[in-house]
């Protein structure tokens, strides 16, 4: 089904209907609001009759304080509840702001290629295919260098002769 585009004309005509219910409604929602509050109050709050003598507004006067501390001790509680459901959405609040900041590394596939396609890919034309890698290494003789014999301390050089009772001999008499 191909989406027609809409004239400009009749998307302020509906856009007027639209606000022009949405205005109804708000109305009729205060309306009620108004109404509720009227019977919340009849119901909860009797009409005050102010009695004649001492000992009769005494009784109302203490009748008064109790509601007045049964509903302060509501107020408390709801109060409570309030604060503690704001410092709960303002934790969540935190997180939400926490996880939009983080970067989130996304999970790799798994992908079947082989070195050279690899050495290529990265590499592009310059890369040959080979796979030989001891081909590539260089070849390096070893090469044994003979030091000076006089350079090696005297005890590497004569370590046999000394050993024994005969080299201390002769470490002896080498000194004298």
């Amino acid at each position: 089904m191909s989406e027609k585009k809409m004239t400009s004309s009749r998307r302020h005509h509906l856009k007027s209907l639209m606000l022009a219910i949405a205005k109804g409604l708000l109305e009729a929602e205060a309306k009620a609001a108004v109404e509720e509050r009227a019977n919340y109050m009849e119901e909860h709050c009797p009409e005050l009759s102010l009695p004649g003598s001492l000992q009769e507004l005494q009784e109302l006067c203490k009748k008064l304080h109790q509601n007045i501390d049964v509903v302060d001790e509501e107020r408390y509680d709801m109060a409570a509840k309030v604060a503690k459901t704001d410092k709960e959405i303002e934790d969540l609040r935190m997180k939400v702001q926490d996880l939009k900041g983080k970067f989130k590394k996304p999970t790799l596939k798994k992908v079947r290629m082989s070195a050279d396609a690899m050495l290529q890919a990265l590499l592009g034309s310059k890369h040959k295919v080979s796979m030989d890698l001891r081909a590539n290494l260089k070849q390096v003789k070893k090469e044994v260098k003979e030091e000076d014999k006089e350079a090696v301390g005297d005890w590497r050089k004569n370590i046999e002769d000394k050993a024994g009772m005969d080299g201390r001999k002769k470490m002896f008499e080498s000194e004298a």
